[in-house]
């Protein structure tokens, strides 16, 4: 999970500025690393860096950054990537051509293999990330015009992301044909705006447009917006993404994340009603859906756990230990709403099972009488290779263990998952979503 973002602008000088608050709007979507590259008349300018975005961008480096066009990133490490400065994006390179920018979000599953290819073919590699990839077969299909060459690209590559591309005049948006991964479009005056999420239109001050459609290939240049490919393939949205990933006030494809949480909580409170006191939510992805599942019980809801806001998303740690120290400061329980009570404790998922069996202590330290576990989505059981870093299942604590073995693991009362079909009832009722993670079917698989 990345996110980026990215403007045309064909007044401004200063994008870097409102690139650095939509960097800021989507945080959420990887701490390890961030940065900024602008094209200030031909030329690309860029920093980047390890860290948060307020940590990497100082007002003298945003303001440094000058130019019209311009792109940013935020990202976490996939297991097994070493967090270094060469993995960082934007993917700044210059070749015969120029220059160009590259950003994504996303997971290249063939990527391993095309690098391969080219290597054997005297190609030089700097990083580990597919990213560079991406851009080496830009340039390697720039022949007279880039657009030609970024749809040659993306016609090679295989699976999930939502791209940016900055060249000397133009900004290039791309969504894989699947739709896996989102995409928008926004406007601020007369710019164009581009972002992982709708949110980041609202912290910027922009309108939001429309969504990029899966498969499509959009151009913002002098000419303004317009669309030069589109091969779009069964829609596949990311169910994580409504689950997890997203911001509850973000939009996508037409769908709000924050509703989507409250239906699911909705229909698991039907699904799997239990005798309790009060309904708390794990914060933050798990909050909606605790309100939802408070609503459709007639259990009132409370805040059970405290959630200090300087401590990033322990499930998006790239190690074991990082993320059970990450839980140990992030959560505290408020005991005037736990003690004595009867608790059902709503949470979006279990992946790992780190977070959740130490929220569980915490709770029962802080008095609760019975704790109850109501997750908002199925049992993760299989691997996800499309940007949720989940690659093998011995990591997967319900694809190695039964429910009933989880339950006593974590020493609740019960424990219960919405099912599938619940969950696609509380986002919409179709079946235009990515479920590789609970299914074990993929809309495409990796290469080595």
């Amino acid at each position: 999970m990345s996110g980026v973002v990215g403007i045309y602008s064909k007044e401004r000088s200063n994008v870097s500025q409102i690139l650095y608050y939509g960097l800021y709007a989507i945080q959420h979507r990887g701490q390890i690393s961030t940065g900024i590259a602008v094209n200030n008349y031909g030329f690309i300018d860029y920093h980047k860096d390890l860290g948060l975005v307020n940590e990497v961008f100082s007002k003298d480096i945003i303001e440094r950054l000058r130019g019209n066009i311009g792109i940013g990133h935020i990202r976490y490490a996939y297991a097994g990537e070493a967090q270094n400065l060469a993995n960082t994006q934007p993917f700044v390179v210059g070749y015969k051509k120029g220059a160009l920018a590259v950003a994504h979000d996303g997971s290249i599953v063939n990527f391993k293999k095309l690098r391969r290819e080219m290597e054997d073919n005297g190609a030089i590699f700097q990083t580990e990330i597919d990213t560079e990839v991406i851009a080496s077969l830009i340039a390697k299909f720039h022949k007279e015009d880039v657009e030609d060459a970024i749809i040659k690209a993306l016609e090679t590559i295989k699976g999930s992301y939502g791209m940016v591309v900055m060249t000397n005049d133009r900004l290039v948006g791309a969504r894989d044909p699947y739709g896996i991964k989102p995409l928008a479009i926004g406007k601020l005056g007369d710019d164009f705006i581009i972002a992982s999420e709708s949110c980041a239109f609202d912290t910027i001050g922009a309108e939001f447009v429309r969504d990029v459609e899966p498969g499509e290939v959009v151009v913002m240049d002098a000419n303004g917006l317009r669309t030069v490919s589109k091969r779009p393939l069964k829609r596949n949205l990311s169910l994580f993404e409504l689950i997890y990933f997203a911001r509850p006030d973000s939009r996508i494809d037409g769908k709000s994340v924050y509703i989507s949480r409250l239906e699911a909580g909705k229909e698991l409170a039907k699904m799997h009603p239990v005798d309790a006191d009060v309904v708390i939510g794990a914060p933050d992805s798990g909050t909606v859906a605790a309100i939802g599942y408070a609503a459709g019980s007639g259990i009132p809801y409370a805040e059970g756990l405290i959630k200090n806001r300087y401590v990033g998303r322990t499930f998006i740690q790239p190690t074991q230990e990082l993320r059970e120290q990450g839980v140990r400061i992030k959560l505290n329980p408020l005991k005037e709403n736990i003690q004595g009570k009867r608790v059902i404790l709503v949470d979006d998922s279990i992946v790992r099972g780190t977070t959740m069996k130490q929220t569980v202590n915490m709770i029962r330290s802080a008095g609760a009488k019975e704790i109850h576990i109501r997750i908002a989505s199925p049992p993760v059981l299989y691997p996800c290779y499309f940007g949720m870093d989940t690659p093998s299942k011995e990591n997967l604590i319900a694809a190695n263990m039964s429910k009933e073995e989880i339950r006593q693991m974590l020493e609740v009362e019960s424990l219960e998952y919405i099912t599938l079909e619940g969950l696609l009832k509380a986002v919409g009722g179709d079946d235009g979503y990515y479920t590789g993670c609970f299914t074990g079917e993929y809309p495409v698989m990796p290469e080595e």
